[in-house]
């Protein structure tokens, strides 16, 4: 199903950029909380297309970096 394909794209991508940052400074980086963050790395929450777009800002990237496959 490609709901759940690109939940885990974007969690790999999440956990990757996250690094060595804990919950709380990811989040200040990102302008999302640590708990949403922390359900969008385990895939367990949608994004919505909003978020999205505030996440790829803050981190200066385009969406299709997230979602390369």
């Amino acid at each position: 199903m490609a709901k759940k394909r690109l939940a885990k794209q974007l969690a790999a991508y999440l956990r990757k950029q996250r690094g060595d940052l804990t919950f709380q400074q990811f989040a200040r980086k990102t302008g999302i909380s640590d708990s949403t963050l922390h359900r969008l790395e385990l895939a367990e929450q949608n994004i919505t297309l909003d978020t999205l777009e505030q996440l790829c800002d803050r981190l200066k990237c385009p969406i299709a970096e997230i979602f390369k496959d």
